[in-house]
């Protein structure tokens, strides 16, 4: 009898981690287009966590008046399980802390309709409880127009279509493109490109063939692996020299739409084995 008991508790649980992989991250288009940030893989992978969890607000005296909620729970337990990483491994808990202090310590640069720039946070707080391992953390308000309500020009995803990558750059790149799929194509003048990934002073990438194989290959390779996505990109050069790229964007069918979300699962699986090592 116990021994089916568990087997059911096992099985509800692993319904509910997949369900929660399912979970759509949403961002605004010029979030993703038009602002420059760099954050790292698993920093990027917390925030679209966090975005995974914004619902629309239930009416009840505790919302009253309130069209949106900046403050969640950040169970770190569930996040390393729906990452496939193992929470008993006390560095995963570590990383994680020093992830959420990463989001509250990092800016990020808006760019303002008259073309201004605005700095803004991540996450205005984080209180962290070891003994229950979850945290309390607060989005910047500034980040309100960006993640909430958003009517049109907007992009969306399921959170496991990233959480299997082990490039940050291919996090960056796929929320760019998918921002542009319904046009089929992007095209960014390289030095463009550069400025919104912020490796605009990067030595190593300053070499465009560098740059294609460390960044754009890389990219593309998980992105069409992992995701919804297939694309391929082309250049253009003046002369010798390649100053811009044009990405073709297309959204898969059935059944490689499936095929992708498996090989994203089989993915996030060897995260566990490897010890959570990104």
């Amino acid at each position: 009898m116990a021994s089916n008991a568990q087997s059911i508790y096992d099985s509800d649980r692993e319904i509910a981690l997949l369900t929660k992989r399912e979970y759509l991250v949403v961002k605004s288009n010029q979030l993703v287009q038009k602002n420059r940030y760099e954050l790292s893989l698993q920093e990027q992978k917390v925030v679209a966590f966090i975005c995974s969890m914004i619902k629309p607000v239930e009416p009840s005296p505790a919302t009253y008046g309130k069209p949106f909620q900046l403050e969640y729970e950040f169970d770190i337990r569930e996040y390393c399980r729906v990452c496939g990483l193992d929470y008993d491994n006390g560095k995963n808990y570590i990383d994680i802390k020093a992830t959420l202090k990463g989001l509250r310590d990092k800016s990020m640069w808006l760019t303002m309709p008259d073309g201004s720039e605005s700095l803004c946070g991540w996450l205005s707080k984080a209180n962290v409880n070891k003994r229950s391992g979850k945290a309390l953390i607060k989005l910047d308000e500034d980040l309100v127009p960006y993640l909430f309500d958003l009517k049109q020009r907007f992009m969306q995803y399921k959170l496991i279509q990233v959480l299997g990558m082990k490039s940050a750059f291919s996090i960056r790149v796929y929320e760019l493109l998918k921002s542009y799929a319904n046009m089929k194509q992007a095209e960014f003048e390289i030095d463009e490109l550069k400025r919104l990934l912020m490796v605009q002073d990067v030595k190593s990438y300053a070499n465009f063939k560098d740059f294609r194989i460390k960044v754009l290959e890389t990219s593309l390779r998980e992105i069409n692996e992992y995701t919804d996505l297939d694309v391929s990109f082309q250049t253009v050069k003046k002369g010798r020299k390649v100053i811009r790229v044009v990405f073709d964007i297309a959204e898969k069918k059935e059944p490689e739409r499936s095929y992708a979300q498996n090989r994203a699962e089989d993915a996030i699986s060897q995260n566990y084995w490897i010890g959570g090592v990104y």
